[in-house]
């Protein structure tokens, strides 16, 4: 009676085992299937397309950035001119207030990510010229064809480096380059001790050079209200070339006359691309590549 009691309890507890073994073994399959899954759609997900619809909304973080962006603008100024003669003349800066340019200025970056270089490209019309006066010993007031003054007209096209720090809503810039101009009008004023021939009082003589050409630099600051700027510029402008010919008294002694101005200015510039942040193609770009990944 005890052997059957046993041996029944034996059966029932292998019947038993049975079904929870089962069990358990689908549950191990299922979550082999699982992973199985798991792996299939990691290795496929890099060569699913997503839509453009889908991209457009996937948050990425904004970075304040200033990208590469161009501007165009007006300046207006005045400035202060003198003429480095060889020999040397007693002389005063002349004083013009005429000075417009028109520039276009494009920023990009050096060795593809350096933010703070880019090129000025202009065309500048101004008035520079001469402005001797006496001599402290003896009175005697220097003359040029009869002229105590003169005052020239001059056009030029200058192709400037540039360079500039942004910060807040300001930013701090210099540039420098060569420069190449015409000298298109002249005026000679007589004085105390000169009197000008009327028919070369507002024209240019076979000796006088009309070419010009040399160096420009300048810094300044401005205020950067989206889409304009506010630019305020000291620039000084260098002649290479002497504003007539150097034998022109003398085969023997050759002299020089190199003017400069020292021109102040303010101007609007107008931004012809964005400036800060990321365009929408950046920022699509950046969503796929964080889904993808």
């Amino acid at each position: 009676m005890i052997r059957q009691k046993l041996i029944f309890l034996l059966c029932f507890t292998v019947c038993a085992a049975a079904p929870l073994r089962a069990a358990s073994d689908g549950r191990d399959s299922l979550a082999v299937t699982d992973r199985v899954h798991e792996v299939t759609n990691a290795e496929t997900v890099g060569k699913l397309e997503f839509p453009d619809e889908y991209l457009d909304t996937v948050q990425v973080r904004k970075q304040g950035m200033i990208n590469d962006y161009s501007m165009i603008g007006i300046h207006y100024g005045v400035s202060l001119s003198e003429v480095l003669w060889n020999p040397s003349y007693k002389q005063e800066l002349l004083f013009q207030p005429v000075n417009i340019a028109v520039n276009f200025t494009k920023y990009c970056k050096m060795f593809g990510y350096l933010p703070y270089f880019g090129y000025q490209v202009g065309i500048a019309y101004g008035r520079e010229g001469y402005k001797f006066k006496a001599n402290k010993d003896n009175g005697y007031v220097h003359t040029i064809e009869g002229a105590e003054r003169a005052v020239i007209d001059v056009v030029d096209l200058n192709f400037l480096m540039h360079a500039h720090v942004d910060f807040w809503k300001m930013k701090i810039f210099v540039n420098i380059g060569p420069y190449a101009g015409y000298r298109i009008g002249i005026e000679r004023f007589s004085g105390e001790t000169g009197s000008v021939d009327e028919a070369i009082r507002k024209k240019f003589i076979d000796t006088d050079i009309r070419f010009d050409y040399g160096l420009k630099g300048g810094v300044g600051f401005g205020f950067v209200f989206d889409p304009i700027e506010i630019h305020f510029t000291a620039t000084y402008k260098q002649s290479l070339n002497t504003l007539f010919q150097p034998d022109k008294y003398s085969e023997y002694y050759y002299r020089y006359a190199y003017p400069f101005n020292i021109v102040i200015s303010g101007g609007v510039m107008i931004h012809l691309s964005k400036r800060t942040g990321k365009t929408k193609a950046m920022l699509k770009k950046m969503a796929r590549e964080q889904v993808y990944n």
